[in-house]
């Protein structure tokens, strides 16, 4: 590859995380050092900005390798103050969404969850072809996650938690979200939600993805 093709994908000294200078000759953080002050500007002088970084950094320092996700979910949202919390969820995980649900409002939230399934409407109305679908030739719901983030925009909600959006639907939902948006997990039906296995797996089972 050319140099200018490079990136921190292909960095293997991470200086930028250890200070192991000089940084590599295609380092993108001093390719782009104008837009790293405008960000990091943006970091300090807005306020939702910094709420919002503040938040992340400090359950991250005061809970590193000590809580969960979930926990830490519920900590980010203390910390920036959120007292309404919507859960956009896939409809095949809606039992775990009711669990999270229970657990937010233990702790002190008011929660209301939209699955992806509402509006109930099929998926030949936004021109999906019936052979398409996970079932041809029968009534099959599209996902709406537009609907999802125009419901929760509607609640007025703080802070949303994406939990199993598929591939392109969690996009979506991010694009019409007002709210911040955090993810809880995301989809993957062949890994049970661990998104991540496969890539550890390309050395053996999955090594026909490289």
């Amino acid at each position: 590859m050319e140099k200018e093709d490079l990136s921190c994908i292909d960095c293997y000294k991470v200086t930028c995380d250890s200070q192991d200078f000089p940084y590599p000759d295609f380092c993108q953080t001093v390719k782009y050092d104008g837009i790293v002050e405008e960000a990091v500007k943006l970091l300090k002088d807005d306020a939702e900005n910094s709420r919002l970084a503040m938040a992340a950094a400090q359950v991250e320092g005061n809970f590193y390798c000590k809580l969960t996700r979930v926990e830490e979910t519920v900590k980010f949202a203390e910390k920036i103050g959120a007292k309404k919390l919507g859960i956009a969820t896939c409809a095949g995980t809606i039992r775990e969404a009711r669990i999270f649900a229970k657990i937010l409002r233990k702790n002190g939230f008011e929660v209301i969850g939209e699955a992806c399934k509402v509006g109930n409407r099929d998926k030949t109305e936004i021109g999906i072809d019936d052979k398409d679908k996970i079932h041809p030739d029968c009534y099959e719901p599209m996902c709406n996650p537009i609907l999802q983030a125009k419901i929760l925009n509607e609640e007025k909600t703080d802070l949303n938690v994406m939990m199993g959006l598929c591939v392109g639907h969690d996009a979506l939902f991010i694009k019409y979200s007002d709210a911040p948006v955090t993810v809880l997990f995301t989809k993957d039906r062949v890994m049970g939600h661990n998104a991540v296995m496969p890539l550890y797996l390309t050395e053996s089972y999955y090594r026909k993805l490289l």
